[in-house]
This record gives structure tokens, C-alpha cells and sequence, in this order.
């Protein structure tokens, strides 16, 4: 039984480091203590290229290997919208050199014309290697020539946003009175808290603006719904996910989207351990006789750009609260939702705009 089980551990600790194990860093101490992943995290990033009017995205996938992402027209949310060409590659680091393979260009035009919008690199289209070297912050592509891509650090601009007059403080950094329940606060971030955490119900039926800033971890070896994944519940019902979806398609599942609803007009996820914000504009749904007359509206703003526009949530998230309880009245609070990693929460504030 003993050979069985030391055997079982074998081939359990031979997977574990053949996956890296699902690596989950909350802070850049953390990354630079274990020191495997600190390349990776330096040159993951967004850039842009001016001189072309194009912008990338370069996303860890490991130790040493990248996606790359080209937008026409400049970075999500700075230029490029779903209306504009992409650019597909791989990427990996070699001798200090970042060298990218391209995979496919997505035009959205054919599509409007009845072709296939993906354009599927031949082999001799793939020969055409990119090289860069990373330099002080800068990198250098040749596509379609050598040309320098400057390293940008986007910020949020309601990031550090103070509560407006008459609102109320939810979490500041130090009061925790505004919390049902216990609350975690963080050993990684400043005046931070992880999620799972819920809030004391909100007036019911009332307009308001919610700000909320969030940190996701860096998960280099994670996927999918599996990097870095939270939610916050409006009402406790209508999910806003979660995710590092940096360099994703923006879909419903993914960071801004509403989980089966809603997918955001453009994906503006940053990169993990940069703080993001979210910027919520609630008109909860109406109800006459104990009936529902009017869909709940929605405006949110994702790192300052705006990505759902009045829009309307027809039904609760599943897993989330069941709306029809607001007709009796019943109060409702906010909920972040704890998915089994490390997702950071701070400067919590809402205002009723009645």
C-alpha cells in the first residue's frame, strides 16, 4: 500500500511540475522570490507602434512563451474597436530576444462581405520570423520593418477615485463596519481585501453609481476560467465577471461581460497586478403589483471607457439571487464572488442619483 501511494505522489509531484503547478502571484515580491516567471512578467504588457497606428498586447503563457496580439488603429479602447483589423502570434523568448511567429490576421470587414474574416498564415508566410529585444522598456518589431514599439503603462482614469459628497463608503481601506460578515483583508496590496465578501444590503428600487477597483493575480500557466476569476454581483444577482481576460475576446464570461447576457463593446482588461476599475451606473428593474415593467439598465465603464451603454439585464445571473424577490421589497447588498483565487477589492463607494 505504502509503494502504491509513494508511487501516486510520484506521478502527482512529475504533473505538478510539467504544469507549473497553476502559479498564483498577488504581487510582484511574490514573482520575484520565486524567480521562474520574472521574464515573463517584464515583457508581458501592451505596446504601441505609432508609426504604424498600431498598438499589441503580449500575454504570458508560460516561463518563456507569449500570445501576441497586433490591433490596427492602436491599443483596445485607444483606437481599435471590433470594426478593425488584428494581428495573431506566438511568441517566445531566446537569447534575450522576444520572437514572434505570426498565426493569422482577423479582418472584420470580410465578414461583411461574405468572406471568412480570418486569415490563416501560409507556411511561407510563417518563415517571416519578428524579432525584438527588450531594452529598457522598449522593444522593436519588424513588422512590416524594424521599428521601435514603445511600452505603455494605461491608468485608469477614475483609478483612486474619493466618494463624491453624500455618498457612502463601503471599504476605504480601514473601516470593515460596511461588510456582512467576515471580511479577509489583504496581506499583499495596501488598504486591499480579497474576495469572497459581501456588503450590508442597499435601499431597494433606488438609482445609483457604484465604483469598485480590483487587482487580478498573475496566473501564467492558468486558462480560460481559470486565471484569476471573481465576479461582482449587482443586487447580489446580475454578475459583472471577473477574469484576467487580457488579450481575450471580450465575451460574456469574460472580464465586463454579464454571464450569458451581456459581452462587452470592447475588451479593456489590463494586465494582471495593475489595479482596474469598474464604474457601474444601476437602474434597478420596476415592478408594478408585484410584476416586473421594466428590465434592469445598466452603464458601466471598464477602466474609464465605456463598455455596456444603458443596457438592459433581462434576468438574475444564474447563481445569483432570484429577482423577483425585489417586488416584495427585499433588500439587496453587494456580493463579490470567491471562485477559488486570489482577487483583490478596494475603494468600494456608491451614490444614489434620486
Amino acid at each position: 500500500m505504502k509503494k502504491i501511494a509513494s508511487f501516486v505522489a510520484l506521478i502527482a509531484a512529475t504533473l505538478c511540475a510539467a504544469s507549473l503547478c497553476a502559479q498564483e502571484f498577488t504581487s510582484v515580491a511574490e514573482i520575484e522570490k520565486d524567480g521562474r516567471f520574472v521574464d515573463a512578467f517584464k515583457v508581458q504588457g501592451e505596446y504601441v507602434q505609432p508609426e504604424n497606428n498600431f498598438g499589441y498586447q503580449v500575454i504570458a503563457t508560460g516561463e518563456k512563451t507569449f500570445d501576441v496580439i497586433g490591433y490596427q488603429g492602436g491599443l483596445p479602447g485607444d483606437g481599435w474597436d471590433r470594426s478593425k483589423a488584428r494581428f495573431f502570434g506566438k511568441g517566445e523568448l531566446k537569447d534575450g530576444q522576444l520572437v514572434v511567429t505570426g498565426v493569422k490576421m482577423n479582418i472584420p470587414r470580410k465578414e461583411k462581405e461574405g468572406q471568412d474574416p480570418n486569415v490563416i498564415f501560409t507556411d511561407k508566410q510563417k518563415e517571416r520570423i519578428l524579432h525584438g529585444v527588450q531594452e529598457d522598456g522598449k522593444l522593436y518589431f519588424d513588422f512590416p520593418k524594424k521599428t521601435e514599439v514603445k511600452r505603455v503603462e494605461r491608468e485608469s482614469e477614475t483609478l483612486g477615485q474619493k466618494a463624491p459628497e453624500g455618498a457612502i463608503v463601503l471599504f476605504d481601506g480601514e473601516n470593515t463596519d460596511a461588510f456582512d460578515g467576515k471580511v479577509n483583508l489583504s496581506t499583499a496590496q495596501e488598504k486591499a481585501f480579497w474576495s469572497e465578501a459581501r456588503f450590508k444590503p442597499f435601499e431597494v428600487g433606488r438609482p445609483y453609481t457604484l465604483h469598485i477597483e480590483f487587482l487580478l493575480s498573475f496566473m501564467p500557466t492558468s486558462f480560460g476560467q481559470a486565471r484569476s476569476n471573481s465576479g461582482v454581483y449587482i443586487q447580489e444577482e446580475y454578475e459583472c465577471q471577473v477574469l484576467d481576460s487580457f488579450g481575450l475576446e471580450g465575451e460574456n464570461n469574460e472580464c465586463a461581460g454579464f454571464y450569458q447576457q451581456l459581452k462587452p463593446i470592447v475588451n479593456m482588461c489590463y494586465p494582471p497586478l495593475k489595479w482596474q476599475t469598474y464604474d457601474f451606473d444601476v437602474q434597478p428593474a420596476k415592478y408594478e403589483n408585484g410584476k416586473k415593467v421594466a428590465n434592469a439598465v445598466i452603464t458601466v465603464k471598464h477602466n474609464g471607457v465605456v463598455v455596456h451603454d444603458k443596457a438592459e439585464l433581462q434576468h438574475e445571473t444564474p447563481g445569483g439571487k432570484n429577482e423577483k424577490a425585489e417586488s416584495t421589497g427585499e433588500a439587496r447588498g453587494l456580493y463579490l464572488q470567491g471562485h477559488g483565487n486570489k482577487v483583490q477589492y478596494r475603494n468600494v463607494w456608491i451614490k444614489y442619483n434620486d
